[in-house]
């Protein structure tokens, strides 16, 4: 167990980006307003080590090139999308239930994230590698009546990633909720059959 935990530790103090906002500073900041963050001036390069902590501790579906960087707590609405210099290639999402951030690669290099809604204990997210099902532009929940904007299905009974209204306090019926316009960004990157993983990292 000491090596597990020293080993969560090192991935923790190695990967310096993305994560910053839960590794250092716990639950995400209250926010009254979803807006992109930006603070965003550039990108850690992970050494080959660091990547494969990613891959083994934290769960990332491919192992991460370079991480965008996030100089400050992240506020819940808020997210960051740059991929400026980044080449075409596969794309994989990341979804950390504890840290309630979600991670989008393309060709190893993270081009966004954001900090999610999940579901509440009635209706738990389900962990797991799920492919893109189905994607709607502008779908609405027939069996909550609510509208789900860029949705991209990834379970038979209806979990997906959609936009909604990301704000403290919140939850959802097992799906995860995104800033709108992030969401918007990750529906026209993703592509029917693109892996998704949800975890819930160790503490």
């Amino acid at each position: 167990m000491r090596i597990v935990a020293y080993l969560a530790m090192l991935l923790a103090a190695l990967l310096t980006a993305s994560f910053v906002a839960q590794r250092t500073g716990g639950e995400p900041v209250p926010s009254k307003a979803a807006k992109p963050a930006e603070y965003s001036k550039a990108r850690v390069v992970l050494t080959a080590e660091q990547r494969r902590q990613a891959v083994k501790l934290a769960g990332f579906v491919q192992p991460p090139l370079s991480l965008l960087r996030v100089e400050r707590p992240m506020k819940y609405g808020d997210f960051l999308w740059n991929e400026d210099g980044v080449p075409p290639g596969p794309i994989s999402v990341r979804v950390d239930l504890r840290t309630q951030l979600l991670s989008v690669l393309r060709a190893g290099h993270e081009i966004g994230t954001a900090v999610v809604l999940y579901g509440a204990d009635t209706k738990e997210t389900p962990i797991g590698s799920f492919p893109v099902l189905w994607k709607g532009k502008n779908h609405r929940s027939s069996l909550y009546d609510a509208p789900m904007p860029y949705t991209l299905r990834l379970t038979g009974d209806g979990v997906a990633i959609h936009g909604s209204e990301v704000r403290w306090g919140a939850a959802t019926h097992g799906c995860i909720g995104v800033p709108t316009e992030f969401a918007r960004h990750l529906y026209e990157e993703v592509r029917l059959g693109d892996p998704v993983r949800i975890v819930r990292s160790a503490a």
